[in-house]
């Protein structure tokens, strides 16, 4: 081969991969990302049997890290991370991130809304004041509070109540790393829901003992939500990560097709 001929070809090479670079760049774009909003007594980590499956499908996945010190503080955590995706976003939310992305769901990126096992406030409304008319859900009665406000979850509760469904060693990780959540914060106030302008899904946990399965359901049925149904504890992205990561890709599909 002369000189000349194998710089062509390196041109060649150069240009057919560039235009592999450019199409799987656009594939990204195109392709909703996911933020993942923890709730309270977790950090991050309780989401890490659901994220590899997601990235197993080419989902780009960013899990926040919730001060959990005010609605407003995690609103602001959830709203910086959308602020960092390539394009529209699929906003998960568990438990108290369920209020979390309530209110950050707003922001014009969130394409729609997935709550796992999650509260759903009516705006105006607290966390605290969407329970009202339904039991207390038995885990809810363990709290321990610090000096300072912040409410933890014992270790037996985090095994007997939080996720019963997991093994022991498994509940044990999540009880120290949990994150205490500021006790105010379930009476702050949601001033704009995006449940009412996009589409959402709702996974009830028909096992829970941390929020009311039957507050759940009201909830996803208020919201107009897709909803489906677990026989799994407060934590399904523990105890059934596959089918968690179904609903979401469902929402991550739904939202690309719009």
């Amino acid at each position: 081969m002369t000189v000349t001929h194998h710089l062509k070809a390196l041109v060649v090479a150069a240009s057919l991969a560039a235009i592999g670079v450019t199409a799987h760049a656009a594939d990204t774009l195109e392709k909703p990302s996911v933020v993942i909003v923890h709730g309270a007594f977790a950090d991050g980590s309780d989401w890490a049997r659901v994220i590899p499956l997601l990235q197993a499908k080419g989902v780009k996945v960013t899990a926040i890290q919730n001060p959990l010190t005010s609605l407003a503080d995690d609103v602001a955590a959830a709203r910086r991370a959308i602020e960092t995706q390539p394009g529209k976003v699929v906003l998960v939310g568990h438990s108290w991130g369920g209020t979390v992305i309530t209110e950050a769901g707003n922001h014009a990126k969130v394409g729609s809304l997935v709550y796992v096992a999650a509260f759903a406030p009516e705006a105006g409304k607290s966390t605290a004041e969407t329970g009202e008319g339904f039991p207390a859900a038995p885990g809810s009665k363990r709290f321990v509070a610090d000096k300072e406000g912040f409410l933890s979850l014992p270790d037996a509760a985090m095994r007997e109540d939080f996720a019963q469904d997991v093994p022991a060693a498994q509940a044990a990780v999540m009880a120290a790393t949990q994150g205490p959540i500021q006790s105010r914060a379930f009476s702050d106030k949601v001033s704009a829901v995006a449940w009412k302008s996009k589409p959402s899904w709702y996974i009830v946990s028909s096992r829970d003992r941390m929020i009311d399965p039957g507050l759940q359901r009201a909830m996803a049925s208020k919201i107009g939500a897709k909803t489906s149904e677990l026989q799994a504890s407060h934590v399904p992205q523990q105890s059934r990560p596959a089918e968690v990561a179904k609903v979401i890709l469902e929402a991550v599909a739904a939202t690309a097709a719009r």
